[in-house]
């Protein structure tokens, strides 16, 4: 799309109500469909997205919320190994990384983030000052659960009320702070290291425009209400921890403690992939 078209489709999006088509969509991809009528949808579906479906245990989803949110077969996503090496949490593609500065700011994109408006408490940001951060977006034909990029406890889970912008190129480009604007959930992880140190690392999964809802493991209902939770529940690395009901964008901080090298480049990346390496 030409620039003017992209800017001017930016301005119609932004006089849209959002939230209520957003609403709407996820109301009808809940609905039960008949079995042919599924079958079209999906056969579409795949050939407008060229969505692999070859790691699928099931070939048959009783609604749209029920294909989009397929799982995988057991195995068909290797979690690499090591307690120093933190894994992508989804498929999708890695569109930033880098360093968290020691004001607590995050660039994407070249537009600085405040980490504590990223997980909705600046009280929470302190911890990750002089850490690490990425980006992982998740396009239509990926594979749209959230796994835990490492090991620990689910110390909280915070669901933050917000807008419903799109979560592409275009609203990256023209809405400005695109990621603290949006509804968002914080999962923080709290993980022991080797030597004994105790690190968190955040996973904030950020909602776009006719994403219906998120859901997570730890917190019961079919969407996260808006607040705090605190569920100390305890998962390994590559344990699913959330769902996108329809797609999104993860963003992954980390701790200074996980400060190191990233083992991966920006492009396309599988759930397990190596993503992190922690210096010693």
């Amino acid at each position: 799309m030409k620039e003017p078209l992209v800017h001017a489709a930016a301005k119609v999006i932004q006089t849209l109500p959002r939230e209520r088509i957003s609403q709407i969509a996820g109301t009808l991809a809940d609905q039960v469909w008949p079995g042919w009528l599924g079958r079209r949808i999906v056969a579409a579906y795949q050939r407008a997205y060229n969505v692999d479906l070859q790691d699928c245990p099931e070939r048959e989803w009783s609604s749209f919320d029920a294909f989009f949110t397929r799982e995988l077969r057991p195995g068909a996503r290797p979690i690499a190994p090591g307690d120093d090496l933190a894994v992508s949490p989804a498929d999708g593609r890695l569109d930033e990384f880098g360093i968290v500065t020691p004001e607590r700011t995050f660039l994407v994109k070249g537009r600085p983030y405040r980490v504590g408006e990223l997980l909705g408490a600046e009280s929470s940001a302190t911890a990750y000052g002089g850490g690490a951060a990425c980006v992982v977006y998740l396009s239509p034909r990926d594979y749209h659960r959230v796994h835990a990029p490492v090991g620990g406890r689910v110390r909280l889970v915070r669901s933050i009320a917000g807008d419903f912008f799109p979560v592409n190129e275009m609203g990256i480009r023209y809405v400005p702070e695109l990621f603290v604007r949006n509804r968002r959930v914080t999962i923080e992880l709290e993980t022991e290291l080797a030597d004994g140190v105790k690190a968190r690392v955040a996973v904030i999964m950020v909602v776009a425009m006719i994403v219906g809802r998120i859901t997570v493991k730890s917190v019961r209902g079919n969407d996260v209400p808006v607040g705090e939770h605190f569920p100390n529940e305890i998962v390994n690395k590559g344990d699913e921890i959330g769902t996108f009901h329809l797609g999104s964008t993860a963003v992954v901080v980390f701790d200074r403690h996980w400060a190191g090298r990233w083992q991966a480049e920006l492009g396309a990346i599988r759930l397990g992939d190596p993503l992190l390496r922690r210096r010693p």
